[in-house]
């Protein structure tokens, strides 16, 4: 029997009476079903999507000829199919109900749960395979019992017994697509990634193959995060001092964004988009800056030459997107210079293509060490136009917010290149453009489909280009340009455009109908029920999205805040996950070039958590003025619920895992339908991830610490350590301290304590002396485990 490996336990709900099945597919390590990359052999069944991929399904073929091998002639004819039928359960994308793998406090069941009329079948034909596939004293002691023995095999939650979950339409249906509410609002779930950040307005990634995260705060500040999930104390770039910024709610002005040049790898080239004063005028500021040749996670602060600078007019719409395109080149996305209606000149800024603000900017840096700071790209729109600035690739934007490049199609290539914006709006509309060479895209004459400036509207030489989507303001009113799903994880969302709303909070997404070339909105709410509760995930959000990013592996993320302010440390990373199917076992692994780090590593502790219940649906509360808001209490919304109700931490206390009382069997014969209670974990409970039998206790352990799982290394780890975890789980006696990973590798979960020196006596190991949670000189191979006994023995 294959148990979990290395993997988070989760909470159900606390509620006593049976509930109706909720489809939630779950597999064995805890993680959503997938898409096997190729045919399987044996389990067919499950062949399209499940739990097991061809090596998992050869060992289960292996298996199953062991077994099989001592059946005689007559028993085989008759049982052979059944057991292969059980033996498949493994595979089923319900695997972690079936083997009731989700209830931490009770061992993963060796035979999945059995409906009670397929049961009495099997007892009556089939009982001698049972003893095959299982080596429970407690089974073993029942199977002259009808009642009592299929009582034992029974689930609670009978919709998901074998094989009635089978003919479950409710369970069945939609299996493997992206969970949709009654309203069509896509339910997916987040991974917090980074916390504490004070208005966090920008992630990106070097693209040189150490999978490093930057992620940038309003106030000047650049933070290098390391694939293992902690920050660098060090700054990678700190020009706070430069930057121009105040703590008001809402300030646009201070540091907008970074990127790395395509070539940073060999060049360490990057280049920050800012805003500064100088001699009491502001302006947008676009800096190259140099790695420190001593350090590859700080900036050179001494090189910064500055690229271009553009006065701005007014405190607001101070554009702040740098990219570079699959061209090489840099581009620059600025807004119309502030204020309301773009009042200047003639026709505004935006539509005056001799002004540098309210456009798209294109240069080439390349080379730029002697000679000019950049030049113009030969094939520039208006490079040859006496009466535009060369620099303008398109116009007639309003103040674009977040931009990307689609990747393309990870097979096809279809879509590569385009470039997706968010234009923010003025009264009524928000927008989503594709940005092309040359192209005009209305404002001020247009807002949206609508007409904003009459007579410049029925101009017959506008010749705009019209968004592929706008949305009004009782949907939103600051939109945050988001990216193409092209990562490699949630391989549902591959083509998907996803963005939000600063002020109303909303996720939203669109989707290409390529028939008729016309773009489908579907909200994006978090999962409800059971959608979400796997391992480390969470339901909810701070509700001011300020930015998204895409990480080297093309997965996706977005930056929010509770408190718009440049001072406010409310702000959060979270990654988007899609846990209705994820991609095969191996596929989407990344193998990280080394880092040199000379800084202090800060560990991350994720501080949001999973909410369970959800709220009536509320409506949206944004203020007509547009003025930011005060966070909302935390919520979770549901289904098409309202934006306006999302908000994130300090919600509901997690409750994904198990309590740290003893561990139990799935319950004696004689009292078959008592439902355990589950109460969330408490900082230090412990668990073990493992089977025991009656009266022992085995495993690995692992420890609930400032809202996560992880494990214990076993650097100096003894019986006075195991005698305190034998003791938190209801056990007097601990027979041994296991080393070296003996129960398994906790591998996806994090090292949270090392160099455990107890005396004994201690109620739980955070009271024990140790290196520091999160701190640890040891791997996963060294997970420690203990033996518990109810009775004292030796050993």
């Amino acid at each position: 029997m294959r148990g979990p490996r290395a993997a988070l336990a989760l909470l159900l709900a606390a509620a006593i009476a049976p509930r109706p099945a909720r489809p939630h597919p779950q597999c064995l390590d805890f993680k959503p079903p997938f898409r096997p990359p190729r045919g399987l052999a044996f389990c067919r069944r499950y062949a399209e999507f499940g739990c097991c991929d061809p090596r998992r399904d050869r060992a289960l073929l292996q298996r199953f000829y062991r077994l099989s091998a001592g059946l005689d002639e007559r028993t085989y004819a008759a049982c052979a199919g059944h057991l292969q039928d059980l033996l498949c359960q493994e595979c089923s994308p319900y695997a972690a109900h079936l083997y009731d793998a989700e209830d931490p406090s009770t061992p993963v069941r060796t035979i999945p749960g059995l409906c009670p009329d397929y049961c009495s079948q099997l007892w009556h034909s089939c009982r001698s395979i049972f003893r095959s596939l299982s080596a429970e004293p407690e089974l073993i002691a029942l199977e002259n019992d009808l009642a009592k023995f299929c009582r034992y095999l029974s689930l609670e939650d009978t919709d998901y017994c074998f094989p009635r979950l089978l003919a479950d339409q409710k369970l069945n249906q939609n299996l493997g697509r992206v969970t949709a509410g009654a309203e069509g609002c896509l339910q997916l779930c987040l991974l917090e990634v980074a916390n504490g950040l004070r208005n966090p307005v920008a992630m990106v990634h070097a693209n040189d193959g150490t999978h490093r995260l930057f992620i940038a705060e309003q106030l000047g500040l650049v933070w290098t995060y390391l694939p293992d999930g902690s920050r660098l104390e060090k700054p990678f770039l700190n020009i706070s001092e430069a930057v121009l910024t105040s703590p008001w709610e809402g300030d646009e002005r201070g540091f907008l964004c970074i990127v790395f040049h395509p070539k940073f790898k060999f060049n360490g080239k990057v280049y920050v988009y800012y805003s500064v004063e100088v001699r009491y005028e502001e302006r947008i500021r676009i800096s190259e800056f140099r790695i420190s040749p001593s350090d590859m996670n700080t900036l050179d602060h001494g090189s910064e030459r500055i690229i271009l600078e553009i006065e701005e007019p007014a405190s607001n719409h101070n554009g702040g997107e740098l990219l570079f395109g699959d061209d090489g080149y840099l581009y620059i996305f600025t807004g119309d210079g502030g204020m309301a209606g773009d009042p200047f000149g003639t026709f505004g800024n935006s539509q005056n293509k001799s002004a540098l603000l309210g456009k798209v900017l294109r240069i080439d840096v390349n080379g730029n060490e002697r000679g000019p700071l950049y030049r113009i790209p030969p094939d520039n729109p208006f490079a040859s136009d006496p009466s535009a600035r060369p620099e303008v690739y398109a116009y007639g934007v309003r103040n674009m917010w977040r931009c990307s490049f689609d990747r393309g199609d990870p097979l096809t290539r279809e879509g590569k290149g385009r470039l997706f914006c968010g234009d923010v709006g003025q009264n009524k509309y928000e927008e989503v453009d594709i940005v092309e060479k040359g192209k005009n895209y209305g404002w001020r004459a247009r807002e949206g489909f609508s007409c904003y400036d009459k007579k410049l509207c029925a101009n017959s030489s506008l010749d705009d280009v019209l968004p592929i989507y706008a949305y009004p303001h009782k949907m939103g009113k600051s939109v945050t340009g988001g990216y193409v799903y092209r990562g490699c994880e949630s391989p549902n969302l591959n083509g998907l455009y996803i963005f939000g709303d600063f002020m109303s909070g909303r996720l939203m997404s669109l989707k290409e109908d390529h028939a008729t070339g016309q773009w489908q909105y579907n909200e994006i709410c978090m999962g409800t029920g059971q959608t979400c509760m796997f391992p480390g995930l969470i339901n909810n959000y701070y509700q001011y999205i300020i930015s998204f990013a895409e990480d080297e592996a093309g997965e996706l993320y977005f930056l929010s805040t509770g408190v718009p302010s440049a001072t406010a440390p409310h702000g959060v990373v979270y990654k988007v996950v899609d846990t209705s199917r994820t991609a095969p076992p191996g596929k989407c692994q990344v193998e990280p070039l080394p880092v040199k780090v000379k800084s202090k590593r800060i560990p991350f502790v994720p501080k949001e958590k999973f909410i369970m219940k959800t709220p009536p649906r509320q409506k949206s509360t944004t203020p007509r003025g547009g003025e930011p808001q005060t966070p909302l209490t935390p919520a979770v919304d549901g289904a098409g619920g309202a934006p306006g109700s999302r908000s994130g931490a300090g919600g509901a206390p997690g409750s994904r895992s198990g309590a740290g009382g003893a561990p139990g069997h799935r319950g004696s014969a004689a009292e078959p339908e008592q439902r355990r209670r589950k109460k969330p974990p408490g900082n230090g409970s412990v668990r073990l991830m493992r089977r025991g039998r009656r009266g022992r206790a085995r495993g690995r352990v692992e420890i609930f610490i400032d809202g996560e799982w992880g494990t214990v290394c076993d650097d100096g780890w003894g019986s006075p350590a195991a005698a305190v975890v034998c003791r938190q789980l209801g056990f007097p006696f601990a027979v041994r301290a296991a080393k070296k990973a003996e129960f398994g590798q906790g591998s996806s979960l994090r090292i949270l304590l090392d160099d455990v020196q107890c005396s004994g006596q201690e109620r739980t190991l955070l009271e024990c002396a140790h290196a520091g949670v999160g701190t640890h000189n040891c791997s996963h191979e060294e997970d420690a485990g203990v033996v518990c006994s109810r009775e004292e023995v030796t050993q």
